[in-house]
């Protein structure tokens, strides 16, 4: 697939159907690798980080969860670059799991959120294959812990592995976890929180104009405002830049 490198990342030149049609289609022979939903965070956090951008680009694929990223991408002549969000990708992969036989490993968030997130989606999908969920201690696993959760894992043989750690946790975890754990690793951090709706997604029109992240600021102030002012003034800086 084509790339355009965005602040040293290969961020995906794709649209959703192409995204959604590959998974599809290649599912078996994608199991054990992971793929990272790239947004301005995540980009100016691997600028920053070489280790974290080595994560990045070792993924299969790097999509562009941030509408900021694929107007870079058309900026740079990449005309048919098209946002690939990781709730979108959800609940597209969600609608043709029976059809597809898929099934679904959810890792991550509180035990709360989990039970709140299969009875949301059992409730809009209600023949969706749920093989198992797992909330992680809020601390650094064991060797021996590790094992088992990937034993755990690979026992319920999922297709897809969805990863709820938030960046850049869950990236890190999924590059760790490699060719281990035997499905295909997407993480999607706040992507638990939309469909156990805790929290709502932008309205459309805030998406399209690139707002969604004010939208979420709107929601959490306190925890997103450094956050998104600080990174995303050196991201639209560094962009200016050419980097």
């Amino acid at each position: 697939m084509t790339t355009c490198n965005i602040l040293g990342v290969e961020i995906a030149v794709t649209n959703m159907e192409e995204v959604v049609s590959l998974l599809k289609n290649k599912i078996s022979v994608l199991k054990g690798e992971y793929i990272c939903i790239s947004n301005v965070h995540t980009t100016v956090m691997s600028y920053e980080d070489p280790e974290y951008c080595k994560v990045q680009n070792t993924a299969y694929l790097r999509l562009p969860d941030g509408k900021p990223l694929s107007v870079v991408a058309k900026k740079r002549g990449f005309k048919e670059a098209e946002r690939v969000t990781g709730p979108d990708l959800m609940k597209e992969i969600f609608e043709i799991s029976e059809e597809c036989g898929f099934t679904h490993y959810f890792y991550g968030s509180t035990e709360e959120t989990l039970e709140l997130l299969k009875e949301k989606l059992l409730a809009k999908y209600p023949n969706l294959n749920i093989v198992g969920m797992y909330s992680p201690p809020f601390r650094a696993l064991s060797e021996e812990e590790d094992k088992k959760i990937i034993q755990m894992i690979n026992k319920t043989k999922p297709d897809f592995v969805w990863v709820g750690l938030g960046a850049p946790k869950q990236e890190k975890w999924m590059y760790q976890h490699k060719g281990k754990v035997k499905g295909l690793m997407i993480g999607v951090g706040a992507g638990f929180d939309y469909f156990a709706e805790k929290i709502k997604r932008a309205p459309k029109w805030m998406q399209k104009c690139s707002l969604e992240w004010l939208y979420r600021l709107l929601q959490e102030p306190k925890r997103l405002f450094r956050r998104y002012f600080k990174t995303n003034l050196k991201f639209i800086r560094l962009i200016v830049r050419g980097k």
